[in-house]
């Protein structure tokens, strides 16, 4: 199965890498594939790359929907 997950930025880094924030849950993944990100920027994150940008309720309602079919979005990245 192939699943994009929304997540936060929460901390730009070096080498076009970002912390990010999935339900509280913080990985490091590469940013390369998208200009102009802003910590509080939300992104779709594949395989530990941030595809695009999303707008933050859209994220918040994919999140939700993960949540309530009992998926912890943040073991899927």
């Amino acid at each position: 199965m192939c699943l994009a997950i929304p997540a936060e930025i929460v901390e730009l880094l070096d080498d076009n890498m970002a912390r990010i924030s999935i339900d509280g849950v913080g990985k490091v993944v590469s940013v390369m594939l998208v200009d102009g990100l802003k910590v509080g920027d939300y992104v779709i994150i594949h395989v530990g790359f941030a595809l695009s940008k999303i707008d933050p309720q859209e994220a918040r309602r994919t999140l939700d929907l993960f949540a309530e079919i009992g998926v912890n979005a943040a073991e899927l990245v």
